[in-house]
Formats: structure tokens, sequence, C-alpha cells
């Protein structure tokens, strides 16, 4: 029996015993369950401003755990050796309960929280929530480093458990999310109902030939601006690396025109792998 997952935009219809386009999400006696619920392939004490989050609790540490596969096929992926890393090669497997106490442990080293990161974090949707419920019994701060490809009502109801988002944009073109498999109007749906609930940064990488010119990013950081001036962008510099080997690492240079394009527009700017 096939059935459908309605988690994000691809809206798999899977067979029994299959995993979706995200490789983690299946169809399990003829209900879609998280198979990457509870399996860890990075953990780590990260500082906050790694997420990169500038402008949350700065000079903090954050426990951060990522888990395997995603809902984008990007051919650029900066962690393909963690997002894509895939079944076989899971690590430790945790509870929410056994996350929630470890980073509770790690308050008087400066933890603020657990961060849900690496891979794509919310195709394990069950698993963030249940951990983030935890950490916020705990009195603790939850983060989601997000491509922010996923439903929107899923999306929202997170929102009373999450305390900051980074989330990516990819690019200000739709044909940029088409050849990576993703949903621009989504994305960009999801990081306006983000803003309105929790504090909110946003990350572009900048890919030579694909998204570096000077109109694209004075188009994203206007749209940006129109919903709060004040929200943070992070302009990246990308290296090659995963599938995109034949160019080489955007010129320093142009990140930096590029974030002068956009403060145009935002308060926040900041350049990121220089």
């Amino acid at each position: 029996m096939k059935i459908t997952c309605d988690l994000c935009p691809h809206h798999c219809v899977i067979e029994e015993g299959r995993t979706g386009f995200c490789q983690a999400r299946c169809n399990n006696g003829g209900r879609i369950v998280s198979e990457n619920y509870g399996w860890l392939t990075a953990v780590a004490v990260d500082a906050i401003e790694k997420k990169p989050l500038k402008r949350f609790f700065p000079g903090s540490s954050i426990l951060s755990v990522g888990s395997y596969g995603c809902n984008l096929r990007c051919s650029f992926c900066q962690n393909s050796s963690i997002s894509m890393n895939g079944l076989d090669n899971r690590t430790i497997q945790v509870t929410p309960e056994m996350l929630a106490d470890k980073a509770e442990s790690l308050k008087e080293k400066g933890n603020i929280g657990l961060a849900y990161t690496y891979n794509e974090p919310l195709i394990g949707y069950e698993f963030v929530r249940d951990c983030a419920t935890l950490i916020h019994e705990k009195g603790m701060k939850n983060v989601v480093v997000t491509n922010g490809n996923i439903c929107s009502n899923y999306f929202e109801a997170l929102f009373p458990l999450i305390d900051a988002m980074n989330i990516d944009l990819k690019a200000f073109n739709e044909s940029f999310y088409e050849v990576v498999s993703g949903d621009f109007s989504t994305v960009k749906t999801n990081i306006r109902l983000a803003a309105e609930h929790c504090h909110v940064e946003v990350t572009t990488l900048i890919i030579p030939g694909e998204n570096d010119s000077d109109a694209e990013m004075d188009a994203l950081a206007e749209w940006l601006a129109g919903i709060n001036p004040e929200i943070p962008l992070h302009v990246s510099r990308f290296f090659p690396c995963y599938q995109m080997l034949d160019r080489g690492p955007t010129e320093i240079k142009t990140v930096y025109r590029l974030a002068e394009i956009a403060e145009n527009h935002l308060k926040y700017v900041y350049t990121g792998n220089c």
C-alpha cells in the first residue's frame, strides 16, 4: 500500500518499506515514520555564531546535533558528508531525554540549549518536536538551522517550541530552486512566518556563476527588508565540494560587494567563510 508523506512540498508517495526523497521518512505498516529518529551522525558543542546566529545570545555555546537525509539536492552541499551520510553510516542512537539531559549538564560551560543542524533537521520532525519540548521544560533554548522547505502547517506548529532559526535562502529565483528540488515559494513563506514568531537570521551561499549577480542580491535584500530590515543576512563564501568541483571558491571581493549591496536595504549584514 502506497501512502503520501505530507511533511514537505515533495509530497512523496511511498511504497511499504521504502523511504521518500529525503531518505529518512518511510512507509512502515501503512504510516509515515521518521526512520532517522534519534540517529545522529554529528554531535558537537559549537559557538552560537557557527550556526550562524550573530544576534542571538552572542558569545554563548550550544549543543548541536545532526542526523542524515535532506529534502533538497544541492550539488554544492557544504555538509554532504553528514546530510548525505545515509542509513548505513549513522553513528549513535539517542533518546530525546538523553539529549535534553546532556544539554542541561553543559549549562555551567555556557551551553544555552540544543541546535538541530548539519543535515536538514526538519525531515526528522518528530524528533525535533520531542527534543524541543523537553529542552523548553528545562528552561533552555531551541535553535533550528533549516532550508525552510517544509509545508507551512508543520512549520507553524513548531513555533511555540523554537527560539531561533537560521534559514537558508539558496538564491532569489525560481529556476535555482527547481535545480535543487526545492520550492521557492514555500521557503519565502516560511521565512516570513518565522520572523513573526522567533528570532530569525538568513544565510545565502554565494556560488560563482549561479546566484552572484548584483541584481539578484539587491532583490533578495529588498524582499527581506520588506519583512523586517533588522533580519540579519549572512552572505557566505562557497568552496568547491560534493558534486560541484568545476569551479573555484567565490572570490572574497564578490562576497564583500554583494554584502555592500545588501546593506542598502538591511541593518545587519555579515560575511561568512572569508
